[in-house]
């Protein structure tokens, strides 16, 4: 189960943050702003092992987060999550959601795969060390 994330959640947001991205994890200030933010959503899991965070424009969903604790993968709290938010930006009248997820990360790709998503461009170098990203899209109005 998930629910809108609130400012009570930010502490436990960044440190499911620190244990998934490291020196790369969003602080409690960037996480805060996510969280008050007017095109935001972001979403926690009940047990504040995960959490996911949308920013919708127009017809357009930019998927920023989806993170799940490591001690909780595999038990499809990133999929529950991924489902909700997709079903949030549709009700928020998006017509596409667009991500972009690390080429060697393929628990991810496979779970973005999983639902729908096709791969619309390589972005070459993007992340540290080099590793490339790829851009994925889906068509929110096909989903489900």
């Amino acid at each position: 189960m998930t629910r809108r994330a609130t400012l009570d959640d930010v502490a436990a947001i960044a440190a499911v943050e620190a244990a998934c991205f490291g020196s790369s994890a969003w602080s409690e200030t960037l996480v805060a702003d996510e969280v008050r933010g007017e095109r935001h959503v972001v979403l926690v899991s009940d047990d504040l092992e995960a959490y996911g965070a949308i920013s919708v424009a127009g017809d357009v969903a930019d998927l920023d987060r989806i993170a799940v604790i490591p001690a909780a993968r595999g038990r499809g709290l990133a999929r529950d999550v991924l489902a909700e938010l997709v079903d949030l930006a549709r009700d928020l009248d998006a017509e596409r959601m667009l991500l972009e997820v690390a080429a060697d990360n393929v628990a991810a790709i496979g779970l973005y795969e999983a639902h729908g998503f096709d791969t619309i461009a390589t972005r070459r170098g993007y992340y540290a060390g080099g590793i490339d990203a790829l851009v994925m899209q889906l068509d929110i109005q096909e989903w489900r």
